[in-house]
Order: structure tokens, then sequence, then C-alpha cells
């Protein structure tokens, strides 16, 4: 076969691999809670969870996407502590703290629950995930890999609160790259 022929052939693999990598438009994707949360209206006590779900289109096939979830005692509502790529455009962080549904499916993709606290011990941590994630040393700089990116953050903020007892997944790719910056 010639090098043309192969390169053609190997092209058309491509493109048929990437035309079936995605769930969809990502536009049109689940968005939808995944029913792992417990409901704040009925669960007054303090609940802290970190998701990971399969990151969007060909980059699903190796890597996940994670967050953190946090309710305080006796509120109605999820905070949700994470880092997204395309928030950092025309400079922006990349960072982000809002309410949101804890356990929604990241554009068409299942969460899974990678640690879960919740009462009183819930409570502390919250505040010290807080102080992590308002700290974190690149609000500002995204990069699919080696990061920072999402993982790296989750990373940043278990490596400053070590009573999360988290540890990140092979699959969460950029979860390494602060001990690289160090």
């Amino acid at each position: 076969m010639s090098f043309l022929k192969l390169f053609f052939a190997l092209l058309l693999i491509a493109l048929a691999l990437f035309s079936f990598t995605s769930r969809g438009d990502w536009r049109t994707a689940s968005r939808e809670s995944a029913g792992i949360a417990p409901d704040p209206a009925l669960t007054s006590e303090a609940v802290l969870h970190v998701y990971g779900a399969d990151a969007w289109g060909w980059r699903g096939w190796f890597a996940i996407h994670t967050w953190i979830a946090a309710k305080r005692q006796g509120e109605d509502h999820y905070t949700l502590y994470d880092v997204i790529g395309w928030r950092g455009r025309n400079g922006r962080q990349v960072t982000g703290v809002y309410r949101d549904i804890p356990d929604r499916y990241w554009f068409g993709a299942k969460p899974r629950l990678l640690k879960a606290h919740q009462g009183p011990a819930a409570e502390a941590l919250i505040d010290a995930v807080e102080a992590a994630a308002s700290s974190y040393p690149w609000s500002r700089e995204y990069k699919a890999f080696p990061g920072p990116n999402s993982n790296t953050f989750v990373a940043w903020v278990a490596r400053q609160v070590p009573e999360l007892e988290l540890d990140l997944p092979f699959s969460a790719i950029g979860s390494g790259y602060i001990t690289q910056a160090e």
C-alpha cells in the first residue's frame, strides 16, 4: 500500500471514530440530576460530595471531569466548586463557585460518586474546601493536558484539605499537575 493510500485510510478511520465519540450534541445532552445526591429539601445535615464523569467527546474514552458539591446544614441548595476551560475565554476565571444540581450529568455522561461526607464532619470540611478553592493558584489558566484543568483543581483542594481523604482515579488526567508545578 502506498503512503498516500495509507494516509487516506487512516484519515477516514480517524474521522469515523471522531464522529462516534460524543453523546450527541453537547447543547442538547442531558444535564439532569443522576439521583445520587440527597435531596436538600429532605436532608438537613451537611453534605460534601466529589463527583467524576466521563469527559466530553473523545476525551471521555480515557479521562474524567471532576467537581465538588457541598450543602451546609439547613441549606436548601448545593454549591458547586469546579473548573471549566471555556470560562477562560477573554481572560475570565476558569474556576466557578455557584448554586446548581450537584450530581447532574456531565453533558450526557452519568457522574459517579468519588467521595462522600455527611453530617458535622462535612460541615467543617466545607469551610476548608471553600478556603482551598479561593486560593487555587491557576484560577485563570486551563490546559486539557497536562493541566491545570478540572482535575488539577479538585486535586489541589484535596491536597489543601487532607481530611477529605480523596484519591482521584488514574483517569483524572491533570490531577498530577500540582506535583509537577511544585
